[in-house]
């Protein structure tokens, strides 16, 4: 990147449009515009879940991998047309859910997000990537999108439940179960 981002405000935004990284210039609550500070978003709350587990968890090399795929999420909204996620990375989410779902039991309930602070976190971001696919979906209905982007979000949301779950056991926490009749009155 050099010296590219050497002087942080350019005031070109003032107008209220922001510039793809292909040139165009976009009005800033375009569709596109939203995908990519929703992606954003995302790997932030993935950024606050990273720092509250140990540096040597295994689970850091695999939230780190993410943010990274999030990136370049990001980097395809901005260049319409471009396509970087791929069946690969889709392959590798089912494969790291997989080895996670594993070692937890099938669910008999709905449960509440919570359990433990990582683990309500990890919801966090599971909801913040389930709007990100949403606009993704939106975005798509509207321009074209590399489909593979819809599913890499939809396959991450489901991860990111799983991981909650993990985290909520791992760390002697219960799971909260929802309780139908404690939504009444």
């Amino acid at each position: 990147m050099g010296n590219r981002l050497s002087k942080i405000y350019t005031r070109t935004g003032d107008d209220g449009s922001t510039g793809l990284a292909d040139g165009n210039r976009i009005a800033k609550n375009a569709q596109r515009v939203e995908a990519m500070g929703t992606a954003d978003e995302l790997n932030c709350h993935i950024g606050i879940l990273v720092e509250a587990l140990p540096a040597d968890d295994a689970l850091v090399e695999v939230l780190r991998r993410i943010q990274h795929h999030l990136f370049d999420l990001g980097g395809e909204f901005a260049i319409p047309g471009s396509k970087v996620i791929g069946e690969e990375h889709i392959n590798w989410l089912e494969n790291t859910l997989d080895e996670y779902n594993e070692g937890i039991p099938p669910l008999k309930n709905f449960i509440l997000p919570g359990g433990s602070p990582a683990a309500a976190q990890c919801h966090m971001a599971r909801a913040v990537c389930r709007r990100a696919e949403r606009v993704v979906v939106a975005l798509g209905h509207e321009d074209s999108i590399n489909t593979n982007s819809r599913h890499y979000l939809n396959r991450l949301s489901d991860l990111l439940f799983v991981v909650a779950r993990v985290l909520a056991r791992r760390e002697g926490a219960r799971e909260i179960l929802w309780e139908q009749k404690k939504s009444g009155l």
